[in-house]
């Protein structure tokens, strides 16, 4: 058994389950009323399929939006395959759940945010004359504030 329990990890995982069953009753019954999600990925995680002149375009991350049209969303356990419209070309996308950086639905001010390792890094490197405000650890997730994504 291990010296602790990691609280970070376990939020990740709860995390991404919620955005799987979200998912999956999106699947199942389509969006309801005005929800509509942001989702922000990573581009270059080993799991994530998208088309090469997106892989350009958006060489680490990329943020879709699944709103007013997108078809045969197919959710896993490891991932969703959806496929949007870019400029009027549509394009199957695979984003694995690991590689989710931010979940967002505006229309009820909903948002999660996964941190990353080089925020973690960064964090690390602070020296004791500038601790951070809080004390955060690997995988600690926080909600989005949703003034970001306001027009």
């Amino acid at each position: 058994m291990s010296r602790s329990i990691d609280y970070g990890n376990l939020m990740h995982r709860a995390m991404r389950g919620l955005i799987q069953e979200v998912l999956s009753k999106v699947q199942a019954e389509g969006l309801p009323g005005a929800h509509h999600f942001f989702i922000t990925f990573d581009t270059k995680h080993p799991e994530a399929k998208l088309a090469d002149w997106l892989k350009q375009r958006y060489p680490s991350e990329m943020t879709v939006v699944m709103q007013h049209w997108y078809d045969d969303l197919k959710v896993t356990n490891d991932g969703f395959g959806v496929t949007l419209n870019f400029g009027d070309a549509p394009e199957r996308l695979y984003v694995p759940y690991d590689s989710i950086q931010t979940f967002v639905d505006p229309s009820v001010e909903f948002g999660l945010r996964f941190e990353t390792q080089e925020v973690d890094d960064d964090i690390d490197e602070l020296d004791d004359t500038d601790p951070p405000d809080d004390d955060p650890s690997p995988g600690k997730a926080e909600v989005v504030r949703l003034d970001s994504f306001r027009k």
